[in-house]
């Protein structure tokens, strides 16, 4: 008894310093996430959300106000003013064929990985002036925020001719003279890039949206649709490659178009949470061992057990720093093989080769490397951990079930 208990003990101070270990990498992970997100920001833009142009005229109007005046006297009374005031009216966007490009390019920063990606945005959009007068129309379009980068920025006419615009306070602005009930289309084309998600805002609110074309060509398949986005009318995917279609005849809407970029597995969320995981490892580890060196006649003293969970804890200590330089799948192979290489080295010389190599070095495979592996399958952690136990619990029966436990080891 006082054996388990000692190894009890060992496992119990494994488990704080995996602990410990564990809320390290999250510390470092959450200290770098926003820096380094401002970094990649900085370098590759934020995530895009691209608005159609809206076409508005000005009009000044006569407005009555009730206004508070006072008389020679200095006594207040109230009086109707008229006053001159502009106000914009805004004629409707007839159509939009929208084509949009976007090539993915994964980037790491510390333990973090950005999914970064260029976007080649061309687009016509055919305005008609409904107001019944020939006007002369102010037509804006959104260029976003600050820190995107536009590259070869140009908007042409129905003619191919290249139109001057003024850019100020992110958006581009032109003129043009509509006669009444004309139709006029513009070309809008230019190159920029983003991070994480890219999108289209359909409308400013609830609005409605005529004969509306969005074509999305992605170099990469795993898309995904952020949650009050708009999902496509056809999508297909082949070859590494994805391409939606989003179509409208008449919609009345308010949700956006939007498209999450596939992120790489993440080092750092990846080794805390195998971190945290390994005193479960440990346990089982330190179970196996216990029974099967029982079983055969064999005693380990609980200071081996100690040295036992020393290896198995350089395995995440040197996967946690290992992962800032090197990538994810050779860190993890070069720390297993460095924690087997010190338990089947270390175990040799008490229980000799053949049970180092054989049975314990089995156990640690399973143990710890493949239940650290399992964290890769996201989605499937927990089923295949499950069925890891049971098929131990299974093994450990069949192997001890003719043993006689009268005087244990």
């Amino acid at each position: 008894m006082k054996r388990l208990v000692a190894i009890g003990v060992i496992w119990l101070g494994c488990a704080i310093a995996w602990i410990v270990l564990g809320s390290t990498i999250l510390v470092r992970t959450g200290e770098a996430s926003s820096s380094l997100m401002q970094e990649v920001w900085g370098l590759w833009g934020p995530p895009m959300q691209q608005a159609p142009p809206r076409a508005v005229f000005v009009e000044t109007r006569k407005k009555h106000e009730l206004a508070t005046l006072h008389d020679a006297q200095g006594r207040a009374y109230e009086s109707d003013v008229v006053r001159d005031e502009d106000v914009e009216t805004e004629i409707p966007l007839d159509q939009s064929d929208v084509a949009v490009r976007l090539a993915l390019k994964h980037r790491q920063k510390g333990l973090l990985w950005f999914a970064t990606y260029g976007v080649d945005f061309r687009a016509r959009y055919d305005f008609v002036n409904d107001s019944g007068a020939d006007r002369t129309m102010i037509v804006r379009f959104p260029l976003g925020n600050a820190e995107a980068v536009y590259d070869g920025f140009e908007v042409r006419d129905e003619h191919g001719d290249k139109l001057e615009t003024r850019i100020a306070g992110g958006v581009a602005e032109w003129r043009s003279i509509f006669r009444a009930g004309e139709h006029r289309t513009y070309a809008i084309a230019y190159r920029s890039r983003g991070t994480e998600r890219w999108g289209y805002q359909l409308t400013a609110g609830t609005g409605q949206v005529r004969a509306f074309h969005l074509a999305v060509d992605a170099d990469f398949a795993g898309v995904d649709f952020p949650a009050g986005t708009l999902s496509p009318s056809t999508q297909r995917r082949g070859g590494g490659a994805w391409h939606g279609n989003w179509t409208f005849a008449s919609l009345v809407a308010s949700q956006p178009i939007g498209i999450v970029l596939p992120q790489k597995l993440n080092p750092g969320p990846l080794a805390s949470k195998i971190t945290f995981f390994a005193p479960v490892g440990l346990l089982f580890f330190f179970f196996v061992v216990a029974v099967l060196a029982a079983a055969g006649r064999r005693r380990i003293h609980p200071l081996n057990y100690f040295f036992f969970g020393c290896a198995f804890f350089a395995f995440h200590l040197l996967f946690a720093y290992l992962v800032d330089h090197v990538a994810i799948v050779p860190a993890f192979a070069l720390s297993s093989l460095v924690s087997l290489t010190l338990v089947v080295t270390y175990a040799r010389l008490f229980v000799g080769w053949r049970f180092a190599l054989g049975e314990m070095a089995a156990a640690q495979l399973i143990y710890l490397v493949l239940f650290s592996f399992t964290f890769f399958w996201s989605g499937f952690t927990g089923l295949a951990i499950t069925t890891g136990a049971i098929l131990t619990l299974f093994v450990i029966m069949q192997l001890t079930g003719r043993v006689t436990w009268e005087n244990p080891v």
